[in-house]
């Protein structure tokens, strides 16, 4: 069987669009960001000498990365395999830093090669990369901090009729500064959820270890499933003291752009390991996470633009979730002409080429829905080409 490095890789056209944002299904905020009154979709497409294009979302506000760092070797690079090509693309953001956004626009970068490879190939994404199975096990998220009781009700009704088996909700409202309220919440959604589903809180990394400790303490009698993020992602000394002390799972891994961080977590403590494909190094990276989950016996889930990562979340166990923001990313499906479609408790995948969507470019484009659209070929990145060693 063909895999991506057999392939080799002549981009003739990189293109970023950008769609108009669509309103939020209700304004959502978490500990530190929000309220989030609409949200967008920004895709990169690349596209070969035979007409074949790859697709992942991207960071479209980072086109000065993208231009000094990564069209040069795409555009000029022709005619080496996916493997050089990958080494080049990964070394040409040393001086940007493996950690930032340059890290997670390779990681889209090599997103939209993979699903290229899987077109051409004719095979769903997910087959494409071993996966047995044409489904996925979806995790309900939202339950902003500005959430009304009745607001989660509704979404936790929402949740529980799709047959989803765990809920995770926002807490540390207004910067960490009122816990007892967090606490009040929790247990209100646990009596929704009943004692069959699951129940996760999310922090966004607003407090210190102290405090994490003393609302676990509080809430034991919730039997929270894991805490994510409690403290800043960057402060392993803070990390290695509430995995500690932890009566449930921690998880972290959101914020992180290359797979080199992940051992360092599992060391800390961290049960459960979050890589979000689209913002880590590549689906390589990804997969190397997945993998050392497994290993070390730690839970593994992913987010991000779920239903791309649906492709990729097919080739992990049965037991790893997809976590669907619906109050943000039920919006954005209104752009796809083919996607995942629920069944109960998860998505079923598509029988498509490459990844699980399509989006119809032609009907948002006479709808006047593409906001900004930039297209780059070799012509327009002749001014880069003696910077780059190939």
């Amino acid at each position: 069987m063909n895999t991506i490095n057999d392939q080799i890789f002549n981009i003739t056209r990189v293109k970023v669009t950008v769609l108009e944002p669509v309103p939020a299904v209700t304004p959502f905020q978490d500990a530190t960001m929000g309220p989030f009154l609409t949200f967008g979709l920004a895709v990169i497409s690349l596209e070969d000498e035979h007409g074949i294009v790859g697709e992942a979302p991207v960071f479209s506000s980072y086109t000065n990365i993208l231009e000094s760092c990564f069209l040069p070797i795409l555009l000029h690079g022709g005619g080496i395999p996916y493997e050089e090509l990958y080494h080049k693309l990964y070394w040409s953001i040393r001086n940007e830093g493996f950690r930032g956004a340059a890290a997670a626009m390779l990681g889209q970068i090599d997103f939209a090669l993979h699903d290229l490879a899987a077109r051409r190939a004719g095979r769903p994404l997910h087959r494409y990369l071993g996966a047995e199975k044409n489904d996925v096990k979806i995790y309900g998220s939202g339950g902003g901090t500005n959430y009304t009781y009745a607001q989660l009700e509704t979404e936790v009704s929402y949740f529980l009729g799709k047959g989803v088996d765990c809920y995770k909700m926002k807490i540390g409202k207004d910067f960490g500064g009122r816990p007892q309220e967090d606490a009040e919440r929790v247990r209100f959604v646990r009596s929704l959820l009943g004692p069959d589903v699951q129940l996760a809180v999310d922090v966004n990394q607003v407090w210190q270890a102290d405090q994490a400790l003393r609302f676990l303490d509080e809430t034991a009698a919730c039997n929270i499933a894991w805490i994510e993020e409690p403290v800043h992602s960057a402060g392993m000394e803070h990390i290695h003291r509430v995995c500690a002390g932890s009566p449930v799972k921690v998880a972290f891994g959101e914020s992180e752009r290359t797979s080199r961080m992940f051992p360092t977590l599992l060391k800390a403590g961290v049960k459960h390991l979050q890589p979000v494909p689209t913002q880590i190094g590549g689906v390589r990276e990804w997969a190397e996470v997945r993998d050392m989950a497994l290993r070390n016996g730690a839970d593994f889930s992913s987010g991000g633009y779920s239903l791309y990562t649906a492709g990729l979340m097919a080739t992990a166990p049965d037991s790893c979730r997809v976590e669907y923001l619906y109050p943000i990313m039920s919006g954005l499906e209104k752009y796809f002409s083919v996607r995942p479609e629920w069944r109960p408790g998860g998505w079923s995948l598509p029988d498509i080429e490459g990844s699980p969507v399509r989006i119809d470019w032609d009907y948002w484009s006479r709808a006047g829905k593409i906001t900004r659209s930039v297209t780059w070929d070799a012509a327009d990145m002749a001014a880069y080409r003696p910077n780059v060693i190939l």
